[in-house]
């Protein structure tokens, strides 16, 4: 049976509105979505460093946070790739060369760890240099992504954002079970080997980028004053100086900046509770599921909430589920007939799908902002402020934990550092008036 044109035209429409938000699946959409994906993908790591830290190098929790913060360094000069790849062009491109030389990079760098890395030192500068590559391709899609979403309405923006970040959940999903699977019949050394396959497909995708060479893009524009440093540096200040524009991100680093106790944690589910790496593997994979679930929660229902609203609550519930881990951690949850894992793993699911919700109206709001000709150099500048405060969290963990006297076979504090950490998230709240008002959810982007 023939399909009529029409009917034609109708199915291609659902796709586009299922699978794609609503977005036209073009060869540079699903190149964009594809770097997305990898850097999901690149989970699969992620176990695997925690344990050739803490079993190979010996470190103990308050060394690993510390660690760890610092391998963040590369996402908070995100400005500065985005800074290279709008100022400094490639053999005529802005951004497919540096796709492909982050991809090279990231391979290097995960190759590395797997052959040569002996010492903390050379952990330190191998895994900072994998972030380097992450950030660098990140910052690239992210322009792009800002590009397609200027001029359309808030609905669409939040498209093209909750399907970047579903990508990476699809990736992160793909290999989370995997990511613990791995250690159980592979050495460490063997899971990075495979990790530094995947960034080569980001130098492979990075041709399918629609783009023209930038003395063509200048000509057919008349912005040729766009590619001038000076110019672009005084439209961030003119962004940056904007009330509407810094104190929402002064709020959005006060809530990254929260210390975190993962690294803690990690010891106590590996060391107290002796969670296998296949187990931490399942809980990855809740933990990405649970990320696709809030994104569709807020792309279905609360993507029009005013981000006061939004914020607030996602606060207050987040801090009281926080609390729940004073179950696991004084072992009252086997005094209530709860299993130390089933209990992590609905923990997590819960906990994700909250964190994820909240953070979606901030990518919103920060693609709205970018003032055109700059669109990777300031989105860059908003995210790294977040990164800058994630790296904060991490080393105000790292002092707690080690304030505390928590170490890799201690936890008789580990209660206190639940407490202490969820009631300092409540910080926030105290700062709630600084984001926009419900008609304040589209904010006038700048113009040259």
């Amino acid at each position: 049976m023939l399909i009529s044109s029409s009917g034609l035209s109708k199915v291609k429409d659902s796709v586009k509105e299922k699978f794609f938000f609503g977005n036209e699946p073009t060869s540079d959409l699903l190149a964009i979505l594809t770097v997305y994906f990898v850097e999901g993908i690149l989970g699969l790591a992620r176990l695997a460093v925690s344990f050739f830290l803490k079993d190979e190098l010996g470190l103990n929790p308050a060394q690993v946070s510390a660690l760890l913060g610092i391998t963040l360094l590369p996402w908070t000069v995100k400005p500065l790739f985005g800074l290279l790849s709008d100022s400094l062009p490639i053999l005529g491109y802005r951004r497919r060369p540096y796709l492909v030389l982050s991809g090279i990079l990231g391979a290097i760098s995960w190759l590395s760890l797997a052959t040569v890395v002996h010492t903390t030192m050379t952990a330190i500068v191998a895994i900072t240099l994998s972030s380097v590559s992450v950030a660098v391709s990140d910052v690239i899609v992210d322009s792009i992504i800002v590009e397609r979403a200027r001029g359309e309405s808030q609905a669409q923006a939040g498209s093209l954002q909750s399907l970047s970040w579903s990508a990476i959940a699809l990736g992160s999903i793909i290999t989370a079970y995997f990511s613990g699977l791995l250690l159980q019949y592979f050495t460490i050394r063997s899971v990075f080997g495979i990790t530094a396959l995947f960034p080569l497909i980001v130098s492979a995708v990075a041709w399918l980028i629609a783009e023209s060479p930038v003395s063509q893009a200048v000509e057919e524009n008349n912005h040729s004053n766009h590619s001038t440093l000076k110019h672009q540096l005084e439209q961030l200040r003119k962004a940056i100086t904007q009330k509407a524009v810094w104190l929402p991100t002064a709020f959005l680093f006060i809530w990254q900046a929260m210390p975190s106790a993962d690294s803690a944690f990690f010891f106590f589910s590996t060391n107290e509770l002796h969670f296998q790496p296949e187990f931490l593997g399942r809980v990855n994979l809740v933990t990405s599921f649970a990320s696709l679930v809030g994104i569709w929660i807020f792309q279905r229902f609360l993507k029009n909430v005013p981000f006061r609203v939004m914020f607030g609550w996602s606060n207050v519930i987040s801090v009281a589920l926080g609390m729940t881990m004073l179950l696991l951690v004084t072992h009252t949850n086997r005094t209530l007939g709860i299993d130390d894992h089933w209990f992590s793993l609905s923990d997590s699911l819960i906990l994700t799908a909250m964190g994820k919700i909240a953070y979606m109206p901030v990518l919103v709001l920060a693609a709205r902002l970018c003032p055109l000709g700059v669109e990777a150099t300031f989105f860059a500048l908003l995210m790294s402020i977040r990164n800058l405060a994630g790296l904060l969290s991490h080393e105000m963990g790292a002092i707690l934990t080690y304030w505390l006297g928590i170490t890799e076979t201690n936890f008789d504090a580990l209660w206190l550092l639940v407490i202490m950490m969820n009631i300092i998230k409540l910080t926030p709240l105290l700062f709630l008036n600084w984001l926009p008002t419900a008609d304040q959810t589209q904010p006038a982007t700048l113009q040259a």
